[in-house]
């Protein structure tokens, strides 16, 4: 059975899953064994760049990808001018699109005939691509390497760390080529759809 529901209904429901559209990565001759680092909201950068520098500090690692849609957009930006400024030399390719996304609420007081609300919705992605070895520059979305000026390595990682603010704050720049494209990145990436906005499929419990 599929329906509406009004926005107001939703504080009878809970979220108890959410998944993502699984979509190839978006470049050309990539190795079979290339690493992608896929950025969550409530990801730990300390864990993601422990991992990920682990892997381009070896010889034989020549790219890496980071990814991330929705809120975690701002945190994969932040991921790869980290990288970037700890591994001098990198080149970047940046690729934008949109993923779709589902998320299945069900409701608090579960009852024989209690239905199920999908939400779907589409949510902006950012796929990012470092490598060691130089890209084609005519590419959309081509950066070459930094000349040194960019984010602050500490500033996230303290923020992660000492969630209190500073009485003074944490200044960051982030240093991406195209300050317009990081500026809507990080806009669209905070922006939650409001609930009327969603569509909404109920189904049946099974």
């Amino acid at each position: 059975m599929q329906g509406w529901l009004k926005g107001g209904e939703m504080e009878h429901y809970r979220k108890i899953r959410k998944t993502e559209e699984e979509s190839p990565l978006p470049f050309e001759n990539l190795p079979a064994d290339i690493v992608e680092m896929r950025v969550k909201e409530g990801s730990k950068i300390r864990n993601l760049m422990g991992f990920a520098m682990g892997r381009m500090e070896l010889e034989m690692t020549k790219q890496i990808v980071f990814s991330g849609s929705g809120r975690a957009v701002t945190k994969t930006i932040t991921c790869v001018e980290i990288m970037k400024r700890r591994i001098s030399g990198l080149h970047q390719l940046t690729k934008l699109r949109y993923k779709s996304l589902q998320e299945t609420w069900e409701h608090r007081e579960p009852r024989q005939d209690s239905q199920n609300l999908t939400l779907s919705k589409n949510v902006p992605s950012i796929c990012i691509l470092l490598s060691k070895e130089p890209l084609d520059p005519a590419q959309a979305g081509y950066q070459p390497p930094d000349t040194g000026d960019g984010l602050w390595v500490g500033a996230e990682e303290a923020a992660e760390e000492d969630p209190s603010p500073s009485p003074r704050g944490i200044k960051r720049a982030l240093c991406c080529g195209d300050n317009d494209m990081v500026k809507k990145l990080t806009k669209d990436s905070q922006l939650e759809p409001s609930l009327p906005n969603y569509t909404y499929l109920l189904n049946y419990q099974q």
